[in-house]
């Protein structure tokens, strides 16, 4: 059968099992599926099942709880894993994990049938772990630190946007207000000048496949961004520099990076005592990822970024690199989360190059992102698209 969409989900209810299987026929009637018009393990439009209810072993003529057949099924076990991967089976004593080792290492496991993680964004889907994808930046302001002022007018970001589409990128990432150290913060009704009308023109344009990201940390500027044609809402700050950012981007319902940093743009330079710079990063990007699972946000459109530059000195930044397998890897606190990287043309680049331009930092920027990929990221936001695929490509 052709390729299908699966997720798993914990939920809460005083519904018995026989109660709540018929309240899910309900919901997949009203989601468009006839059950008399429908070949039993076929394709069909939705099929709820319940895998697991507490630790019950439950069996009448429509009902078998556990699931008789998910320790057959990858596409069954691997987003159950996700949640619950220490979950023990009721009746076969082992994890979720250790069932999806199991089957993974069976002999009649078929190694043709990838099951691979999801994000729908925009117009498509992207496919985690199948490569590397780039992010291109689109700095819209007069003083950001690499290329402040180039793209500053409509026409020229929109022309920009136009040449990194053509160079390769996979997302375009539009700021309005420079997070550089110690640049300053500008009114609401500015930023929102400098972004709309490139998203706006953008999109007019006619490029609508290309997803946008709007790189800010106000609610009211993502918000107003998404109206206007954006995909997903990057904010270094995490969401802690707005209250009100969580609930936007739950409203908004689109794929968000949440970035490692602390205090502000004035204040990050003297805030880099850390006991162990990953998990100190670990510990407290992993509590705003909570707060926005808290607020709504589904779990399938969260990224990471460790925040390369942000409150972190130029050993800290090495260390990220050198370190981010144990930020991205198997039984991390963000095991299972894509992570997106930025390490592009920064300071600590400039630092073991001994190049204050920032626009000449290119190969430095290379390095970078291939330690970038070598550690885990699923995304790298950069200047130089063009190259960086290439180095994606070969580093993939």
């Amino acid at each position: 059968q052709p390729n299908f969409l699966n997720a798993a989900c914990k939920i809460a209810t005083n519904l018995k099992p026989e109660e709540l299987i018929k309240e899910l026929w309900v919901v997949e009637l009203n989601l468009g599926r006839s059950r008399e018009n429908t070949v039993r393990n076929g394709p069909r439009t939705i099929d709820l099942d319940i895998l697991f209810y507490d630790d019950i072993d439950c069996s009448t003529n429509t009902l078998v709880i556990p699931h008789p057949s998910m320790c057959e099924r990858e596409f069954v076990l691997r987003p159950l894993c996700d949640i619950a991967k220490r979950f023990e089976h009721p009746k076969l004593y082992k994890t979720c994990e250790q069932l999806l080792s199991q089957h993974l290492n069976s002999p009649d496991y078929d190694k043709n049938n990838i099951v691979r993680k999801v994000l729908p964004i925009q117009n498509s889907r992207w496919i985690w772990n199948s490569k590397t994808y780039i992010m291109g930046v689109i700095n819209v302001t007069p003083d950001s630190f690499s290329d402040g002022g180039q793209f500053y007018s409509v026409e020229n970001a929109v022309s920009h946007a136009e040449k990194l589409i053509a160079e390769g990128a996979d997302i375009l990432d539009i700021g309005g207000m420079s997070t550089r150290p110690n640049a300053d913060e500008i009114p609401v009704e500015e930023e929102l000048s400098r972004v709309i009308p490139v998203i706006q023109a953008i999109r007019s344009k006619g490029i609508t496949d290309i997803p946008i990201s709007i790189d800010t940390y106000r609610a009211v500027i993502a918000e107003k961004a998404i109206a206007a044609g954006a995909n997903l809402i990057n904010d270094v700050s995490g969401g802690q520099l707005d209250p009100d950012m969580y609930r936007i981007m739950a409203k908004a319902n689109v794929p968000i990076c949440l970035q490692h940093m602390r205090g502000n743009s004035k204040t990050m330079l003297k805030l880099t005592q850390y006991e162990d710079i990953i998990t100190d990063i670990c510990s407290e990007l992993f509590e705003r990822v909570d707060r926005a699972i808290e607020a709504g946000v589904k779990r399938w459109n969260i990224i990471i970024d460790p925040g390369i530059g942000f409150a972190k000195d130029h050993e800290q930044n090495f260390q990220i690199l050198k370190r981010l397998h144990e930020l991205t890897g198997k039984n991390s606190p963000f095991e299972g989360f894509p992570c997106l990287v930025g390490p592009s043309r920064k300071g600590f680049i400039g630092e073991a190059t001994k190049q204050p331009n920032a626009k000449k930092r290119g190969w430095g920027s290379a390095a970078a992102c291939t330690a970038s990929i070598a550690g885990g990221a699923d995304i790298l936001r950069v200047h130089e698209v063009k190259e960086m695929v290439d180095v994606a490509k070969v580093s993939d």
